[in-house]
């Protein structure tokens, strides 16, 4: 296996090798297995026993599937297969999860085939004769109020599971939520050890976005950058999981909206010398989610560096990160974090706006929010939710910086990924500390 993934690295262009590499398609399907074989031997029974549930049931339908199910298939499986339901159980007293499928076939390695269609016809009494020879105190099923990623029992699939269980056993039914979020938010060593490349391969993409090799000044726009990240993500297999946006600062009277800034569709704006340019991207690999904004600055002609007041700016941005980022501690909600970090942030004479959140499986993923945009005071549900370990951010934020040579105020945005590990916050491949520099001919 080794040798495999060794010789089928793909280099990324335009850095050297060895520096970031995509694993080809083949071979990330066996990691993505690996990892999710680890994710089971080693996380789950932990999650259950916490959470106290005996039996874990997941139901999806082709095309329409539980967030979390679709994190627990197999490499080759891209959706569920006809009605497709997992059920996982907790023997206790030391024993190992019991994985089943109730279905025609396995499901990958890890789950076996539990339904003998030749001896009974209809997986629902199936699916009740599992259950029963389980003997669940209770049957853990996905629903929750304030988590869309918790909350994959759907409707139809819910009201035929009461009527088939009958009324003893739907009566153990019970949510799952903290167990499906804890699930979604806590990584494995392996998903650990892939991170830091997934990140720096973002870092390096929005390296050659913001240099001479994108960008002509007066000629490039930003939506022509916006469209080139695109592109290269496609050609490196590695889909986005939102569109990128490329916007841009510069003097101006015009007033920082938040609206315009967080919500509505950019413009197609001509990127000149003196611009500050600012990116949000994002990049999905071995079912991980990258979440990253940087800031490159346009060099009027004769000028070697930025001008003084936005390395000011940009280390304010760093000042903002560093607060958050020593207020993780484990059992601390999002919630309590926010509204610590803006005070501190306040003593420190930062405008500051904190809108962080967990990553893994999705990109806004589950776990405690930590702010929102447009939600400073805190975010009910979600953002009560607590910090646990062996799990990564993205640590988004902004800092609003008057700038008098411009005539009015900036935001430096900036968004970058890390991991903590119950004591401590680190990124996964740094972070920026000095602004991209574009060259004007």
């Amino acid at each position: 296996m080794k040798v495999l993934l060794l010789i089928s690295l793909l280099y990324l262009p335009g850095f050297a090798a060895g520096a970031a590499a995509v694993l080809s398609e083949q071979n990330q399907a066996q990691l993505q297995d690996q990892i999710l074989s680890q994710r089971f031997s080693q996380l789950l029974q932990p999650l259950m026993q916490r959470e106290n549930i005996d039996l874990w049931l997941l139901i999806s339908r082709e095309y329409n599937e539980d967030p979390v199910l679709k994190t627990m298939l197999p490499a080759t499986w891209l959706s569920a297969r006809r009605r497709t339901m997992l059920v996982i159980y907790n023997p206790g007293l030391g024993k190992p999860l019991q994985l089943h499928a109730v279905a025609r076939y396995d499901v990958g390695e890890l789950f076996k085939k539990t339904w003998n269609v030749e001896q009974q016809s209809d997986q629902w009494q199936a699916l009740r004769d599992l259950i029963q020879s389980k003997k669940p105190r209770n049957i853990g099923i996905n629903q929750s109020e304030f988590f869309g990623h918790a909350d994959g029992m759907v409707a139809t699939e819910l009201a035929t599971l009461k009527q088939q269980l009958g009324v003893d056993l739907s009566k153990k039914l019970v949510s799952a939520e903290k167990l499906a979020v804890g699930w979604l938010e806590t990584r494995s060593k392996l998903e650990l050890q892939q991170y830091p490349n997934l990140t720096q391969i973002g870092h390096m993409l929005i390296k050659r976005a913001f240099s001479n090799e994108v960008v002509t000044p007066g000629k490039t726009t930003t939506e022509d950058v916006v469209w080139w990240l695109r592109q290269q993500s496609t050609e490196l297999g590695l889909p986005v999981w939102f569109h990128p946006t490329v916007s841009l600062q510069r003097a101006s009277s015009d007033k920082f909206d938040q609206i315009t800034a967080f919500s509505a569709a950019k413009t197609d704006n001509v990127i000149l010398p003196g611009d500050l340019l600012h990116v949000d991207f994002g990049l999905t690999y071995l079912r991980l989610n990258s979440d990253q904004q940087q800031h490159a600055y346009v060099l009027r002609p004769g000028e070697t560096k930025a001008p003084d007041y936005l390395l000011r700016a940009l280390k304010k941005g760093n000042q903002l990160q560093d607060i958050l980022t020593s207020n993780f501690k484990t059992g601390r909600s999002g919630n309590e974090l926010l509204n610590i970090s803006l005070q501190q942030a306040k003593k420190q004479q930062l405008q500051a706006t904190i809108y962080s959140h967990p990553l893994g499986h999705h990109g806004h993923g589950a776990g405690p929010t930590i702010g929102m945009w447009d939600a400073q005071q805190g975010v009910a549900g979600s953002g009560d939710y607590p910090l646990t370990a062996n799990t990564a951010y993205s640590i988004e934020l902004n800092v609003a910086v008057d700038i008098p040579e411009w005539g009015n105020s900036i935001r430096v945005m900036l968004e970058e990924d890390g991991y903590f590990d119950g004591q401590k916050f680190q990124y996964f491949s740094g972070r920026q500390t000095e602004l991209h520099l574009i060259q004007t001919p």
